[in-house]
């Protein structure tokens, strides 16, 4: 691509792909969500049903045959090696269903998991934890959060992490574990604090590989989201108590975690992105059907009070959310992570903002039945609140994108 040509269109292969996940999705997925979530209140909420398996791995195999599997490894020369901007138009279709991004295996935490396993993993860890993630037969958690200290700057983790001997000696807790509910997630990537304060602030970090069943990890309990549990994926609370892994699972070298988790997250802030743009088409898809079915006071309720502009403000809020979104993915396939980290810090505020807000329209317009379970929306809110802290809460993504424009009006270093 000649340099300053930004081309955010479809690629040729990327129409045909998009065109087989759309139909997927909306014939096999959706008809199988509900079906699925019903089965979580069956017995014991963190272990899958018979029926559950049998809807996960059914609709994983149908994927796998026909070939929609591993989009997410972008610029690869496994999988499609698609770019950025191609996947997006792929995780946007996926967003729309809530086993979406598994079915295709390209759901978080693993795929940011799988990417560190493969850029910085050792031959053993490719073997043990890769290759079965790869096949979709293993999932994982990523553990950085802590209950004690302000994780939004990442500089505060503390669950120490000492060298004894052959081992490393792990002791803290870590909260919003997402993930490390499932009876399926064999795996965590850890990030654990090697130095002391006299090292360099950004120095002090370190990830480790851990397995789940290692001696020492407790689970204190799962943390609810609205009430919710979020089984049988979960968002756990654990407690490492001398919890011993050999040195050869520390990623990279002592001191270099910032240095991994810039590469890790960026990818993932903006998969997490397409997917909300995705959820917003499907909240505005169900206002419209609701408004032109529903009447009161002897109209249609598209006819009524505001609902008019409320449907156009959501559609013209949608297609600027996706303009960005493809422009922060298209920053990012020129290979500058510097450069394209304002626009994935712009995304990672306004796709959430703007899916939440059509959510809610969309719940406003369905009345009582908006917020019950006869609808996807009440899920699909919580869903989307969220994630307006995952990942970061979007005052500091604002405070990392107001850092980037006031650089061009100073010279001073800005704290």
């Amino acid at each position: 691509m000649e340099h300053g040509a930004m081309d955010l269109g479809m690629s040729a292969r990327v129409v045909e792909l998009r065109e087989k996940i759309s139909t997927m999705v909306r014939d096999e997925i959706i008809p199988l969500d509900k079906e699925y979530l019903a089965e979580v209140e069956k017995g014991d909420r963190w272990q899958f049903t018979d029926r559950q398996t049998e809807i996960v791995e059914g609709l994983k195999a149908s994927a796998k045959s026909q070939g929609l599997w591993n989009f997410w490894l972008t610029d690869s020369d496994k999988g499609y090696g698609l770019t950025t901007v191609e996947y997006a138009y792929l995780a946007e279709e996926m967003g729309k269903a809530h086993l979406g991004a598994e079915t295709f295996n390209c759901s978080a935490p693993d795929t940011g998991n799988m990417e560190v396993l493969e850029r910085y993993g050792s031959a053993a860890h490719k073997e043990r934890w890769l290759k079965p993630m790869l096949n979709g037969e293993m999932r994982s958690a990523y553990l950085m959060t802590e209950p004690d200290v302000a994780s939004s700057d990442a500089t505060n983790i503390e669950m120490a992490c000492v060298r004894d001997g052959d081992h490393y000696v792990l002791n803290g807790e870590k909260w919003w574990a997402s993930g490390a509910g499932d009876p399926r997630t064999a795996v965590y990537i850890v990030m654990v604090k090697t130095g002391n304060e006299d090292d360099p602030k950004h120095q002090r970090h370190s990830m480790v590989v851990v397995a789940a069943k290692t001696a020492g990890i407790e689970v204190l309990r799962p943390m609810t989201v609205y009430g919710h549990d979020d089984a049988p994926h979960g968002h756990m609370h654990l407690k490492f108590n001398d919890v011993r892994i050999p040195v050869e699972d520390l990623l990279l070298g002592e001191g270099r975690g910032f240095e991994i988790s810039q590469g890790r997250l960026g990818p993932g802030r903006i998969h997490h992105c397409m997917r909300a743009i995705g959820q917003s088409e499907v909240a505005l898809e169900e206002m419209c059907t609701r408004s032109m079915r529903r009447q009161a006071f002897g109209k249609p309720l598209a006819q009524l009070g505001a609902n008019f502009d409320i449907i156009a403000e959501c559609r013209m809020e949608i297609e600027m959310a996706r303009l960005l979104c493809l422009k922060a993915a298209w920053m990012m396939d020129q290979g500058d992570a510097r450069a394209a980290a304002p626009w994935i810090h712009q995304i990672k505020v306004v796709a959430p903002r703007v899916a939440l807000k059509v959510t809610d329209e969309a719940v406003q317009m369905f009345g009582a039945q908006g917020i019950s379970q006869d609808t996807p929306l009440a899920r699909m809110w919580t869903n989307l609140r969220t994630l307006r802290l995952a990942d970061g809460p979007d005052a500091v993504h604002r405070r990392q994108v107001a850092r980037a424009e006031l650089k061009k009006y100073t010279q001073q270093k800005l704290t």
